[in-house]
């Protein structure tokens, strides 16, 4: 159980100076693991050891136990500062460890040419993954024809997958937080015949077995919040090898789409 719902859990149970603890430890909840445990009983008005009582009551063996307990909810996405200001300069060299391990999958060229030979292409994505998706759909949509975007707001899914093939490529963006459904989506997808690409952070290597190809791209959260910046990377290095594979078509359509936005002046 979470710190919170374990609060409301032995609510009833704790003493007055406990509570009054706890409702401190609800207040913090979102930099809960910035503080020590000190800090926690100053701003609650109680004594150390009655925030070590708490911390017992709740099934914490100490205040160690709790911060750890933060990191895990961290680890799975949930947005919660853990260690206070950051370390800028560990950050950006985590970072690049991480585009590094991404770009660098070793089957990448390989989704690349599936992607450029594929009659159709569908990119989906949901909650965070989606952004992701709909900027690699817009990249590959330079390249080549007829790669579409799922969900697209106001409708589901299952439409989608009617009609495609084997000639067909899904590819299923799918970082942590996903919606329950996305191992049955991904099985539907398979049963269509067509090719399954799944990139997501390792957490989704539970689904990797139903989908053809798994590339997987980690997630830095060294913030409260997950940083994209590997998965964009691993779009861009994707659509540059599938325009590349394209080959005529590629730099064709590309000066197609150019034209048009003259024609049109949509772009400046």
């Amino acid at each position: 159980m979470r710190i919170d719902e374990r609060i409301t859990a032995h609510h009833d149970e704790l003493t007055p100076q406990e509570r009054r603890a706890a409702a401190t430890l609800l207040e913090h909840l979102d930099d809960l693991a910035t503080y020590r445990a000190a800090e926690l009983a100053e701003l609650a008005g109680v004594s150390r050891a009655t925030m070590s009582r708490l911390f017992r009551s709740l099934g914490f063996e100490d205040f160690d136990e709790v911060r750890e307990h933060l990191r895990g909810l961290r680890g799975a996405g949930e947005p919660r500062r853990i260690d206070g200001a950051p370390d800028l300069v560990t950050m950006a060299a985590a970072e690049q460890a991480a585009i590094l391990r991404a770009i660098e999958h070793p089957r990448l060229l390989e989704v690349a040419g599936q992607l450029a030979l594929a009659d159709r292409v569908l990119v989906v994505g949901w909650r965070n993954s989606y952004p992701v998706a709909l900027h690699l759909r817009e990249q590959l949509a330079q390249a080549r024809d007829d790669v579409r975007i799922a969900p697209v707001p106001g409708q589901t899914t299952g439409e989608e997958l009617v009609g495609l093939g084997a000639s067909d490529v899904v590819l299923v963006v799918g970082f942590r937080r996903r919606p329950q459904f996305v191992g049955d989506f991904i099985a539907a997808a398979r049963d269509t015949g067509a090719t399954v690409v799944l990139i997501g952070d390792p957490s989704a290597v539970a689904h990797a077995s139903q989908a053809s190809v798994w590339l997987e791209c980690p997630l830095q959260h060294t913030l409260a919040f997950d940083s994209y910046a590997a998965p964009m990377a691993l779009v861009s290095v994707l659509a540059d090898a599938v325009l590349a594979a394209c080959r005529r078509r590629g730099p064709a359509r590309v000066r197609a789409i150019s034209e048009t936005y003259e024609r049109l002046g949509e772009v400046e």
